[in-house]
């Protein structure tokens, strides 16, 4: 009986450091105070811009790598950004680029922070992403899907690394990868005021947006707070650089109620998305301005009832920054809708061509989803020009 009872306290006692083990905090040591986040909000403008891509890159791969960067097209899309008096960017990092060519990545970044701060634009980067399409790789990415909304678009890591790295089954060197990747990335630039902010991860566990289309991938569509391990892991990695700039990542806008408490817990000041339409997006706005520390609405913009007259007033009145989503039409196709990718096997419109070669004669619908310039960079709706013109008082 006693050899029965010392067996069962064991079993107890190792099922309870057990339990302790699996509750891991999920606030990370080191989030600025609100009096500190505050103050270095006030000193800033109002940042009002939009999540960039320039119109020849279908992706983030397609942007940053060396053989598809290119500068050119960058400087007269941002000539276009600072005329209607944007300051801001929010931009999308990918992790394969920086493991293929670290210091070419780098390279290229500086390049960009140039070319934006000469045109008196700051930029927040993004590290990790789960939308969209779950696996990449370097190299010629693949031709646009006509009337596709996001025909290209990756997640980073890809869904396979992001699944084992919830698992616990990722690789030393895939790890190892990740954790370069934030660390590296923000050590090179911990005290560069070109970067306004770093967020750390875009709508952890939202995955592609649609049940039963990934098929020819066979992984699930849905990720949820399998994102958590590693949203939690680039907050640490992030506190332990400690840069000079603020950090967030996104709360209301991801999937999985641990995500959403991580991002809450930990972000300097809040991201959150929104697309409905004036009457649910004042509520939100209001809740955050109440929250005690600043806010970026990091996505936003879906005619026609979320549009710039009905919702950058809203942002302003709260001192919210404006980031909507999309700038000049070109490869990524977010002119239509999301509901354009409804019962259309991706995979199978590319294997039997229909793709377009070159993103200037991409179809355009009669209302636009999102964007603001046409290929030839006229815009879509002069006077939402004037509008964004006059609300951010440029002359």
């Amino acid at each position: 009986m006693k050899h029965n009872s010392k067996l069962l306290l064991l079993i107890l006692s190792l099922f309870c450091i057990q339990s302790l083990r699996a509750v891991e905090p999920l606030e990370i040591e080191g989030r600025w105070s609100k009096e500190r986040i505050n103050k270095w909000y006030a000193e800033q403008p109002w940042f009002v811009g939009c999540n960039y891509i320039p119109a020849n890159a279908i992706n983030q791969i397609e942007m940053w790598q060396k053989s598809t960067f290119d500068s050119e097209i960058i400087k007269k899309e941002l000539d276009l950004a600072q005329s209607i008096g944007f300051n801001f960017l929010r931009v999308y990092l990918h992790d394969l680029v920086w493991a293929n060519d670290e210091q070419g990545f780098y390279n290229r970044i500086d390049q960009f922070l140039s070319i934006c701060d000469e045109r008196g634009i700051s930029v927040s980067f993004v590290f990790f992403d789960d939308c969209h399409h779950p696996l990449g790789k370097l190299g010629p990415q693949p031709l646009p899907v006509p009337e596709y909304h996001n025909s290209g678009w990756l997640n980073s890591p890809t869904r396979d690394i992001g699944r084992d790295y919830s698992d616990g089954t990722v690789s030393p060197k895939d790890a190892a990868r990740l954790k370069g990747y934030v660390q590296g990335t923000m050590k090179h630039f911990k005290n560069d005021p070109r970067i306004a902010y770093w967020e750390l991860y875009n709508e952890p566990g939202r995955g592609r947006g649609l049940e039963g289309d990934m098929a020819s991938t066979k992984i699930k569509n849905t990720f949820g707070d399998k994102s958590a391990k590693l949203l939690l892991d680039a907050w640490k990695w992030a506190r332990e650089v400690n840069p000079s700039q603020p950090m967030n990542s996104t709360a209301e806008g991801g999937v999985g109620k641990k995500n959403y408490k991580i991002s809450h817990m930990n972000s300097d000041l809040g991201s959150f998305h929104n697309y409905s339409g004036p009457r649910g997006f004042e509520r939100t706005a209001k809740r955050y301005a109440k929250s005690g520390r600043p806010a970026m609405c990091t996505e936003y913009l879906a005619r026609p009832h979320n549009t710039f007259q009905k919702i950058l007033p809203i942002l302003k009145k709260y001192k919210i920054g404006a980031v909507n989503w999309g700038f000049v039409a070109g490869k990524t196709g977010c002119v239509y809708d999301w509901k354009s990718r409804v019962g259309k096997d991706l995979d199978k419109l590319r294997a039997d061509g229909n793709v377009v070669k070159d993103y200037k004669k991409m179809p355009l619908p009669k209302t636009w989803f999102h964007e603001i310039f046409k290929p030839d960079h006229t815009p879509y709706d002069q006077a939402e020009i004037d509008f964004i013109k006059q609300i951010t008082e440029t002359k």
